[in-house]
């Protein structure tokens, strides 16, 4: 229990110090909220929606300092489902976050580049949802917050034939809902 709530205090230092640090980048609001990334300089994937639970809002694979919670989208390597060390932080703050509103909840969507099966695809993007939310659990998160999907290549948010492309197709996204 204590070592529980250890890990809770840690996440949520954590994602307030990330949160003081970060500029407030424009149109805020907490999860759920439109806005965020656009296709400006940045060169950012546009937001879509999630079948009415929810929003996805692409986040470039760089750009100016902002709210971890304001950041819904974890990028992969090619073929990989490890979790690089820059996104550390961001699944933190959600975690945090979904452990302070238990009446919120998240659906991981697993997402491919194109390249690949379709099963092959399939399986890959369970991975990497699986990992994103390994890494909430262990954070605290009650197991009946977090619903993971795998799209595999199915769910393009680029759709040009090349490296830049296929990078924001390797990503999950978290979209939020009310339980």
């Amino acid at each position: 229990m204590t070592r529980r709530i250890v890990s809770i205090g840690l996440a949520a230092v954590a994602a307030l110090a990330l949160a003081a640090c970060a500029g407030t980048g424009g149109a805020g609001g907490g999860p759920g909220a439109a806005g965020g990334a656009g296709a400006g300089a940045g060169g950012g994937a546009q937001s879509y929606g999630a079948g009415g639970s929810g929003s996805i809002q692409g986040q470039g694979m760089g750009g100016a300092q902002q709210n971890p919670l304001e950041q819904r989208t974890i990028y992969f390597a090619f073929d990989s489902s490890a979790i690089e060390a820059k996104y550390r932080p961001i699944i933190a703050a959600h975690a945090a976050n979904l452990v302070a509103h238990p009446n919120e909840s998240v659906t991981l969507e697993g997402n491919t580049d194109e390249r690949g099966s379709a099963e092959y695809n399939l399986a890959l993007g369970e991975r990497r949802a699986e990992a994103v939310k390994q890494m909430m659990l262990v954070q605290g998160v009650a197991p009946a917050q977090i619903r993971t999907i795998s799209f595999g290549k199915e769910r393009p948010v680029c759709t040009a034939h090349d490296e830049a492309c296929w990078k924001l197709n390797r990503r999950v996204d978290i979209v939020y809902s009310k339980q």
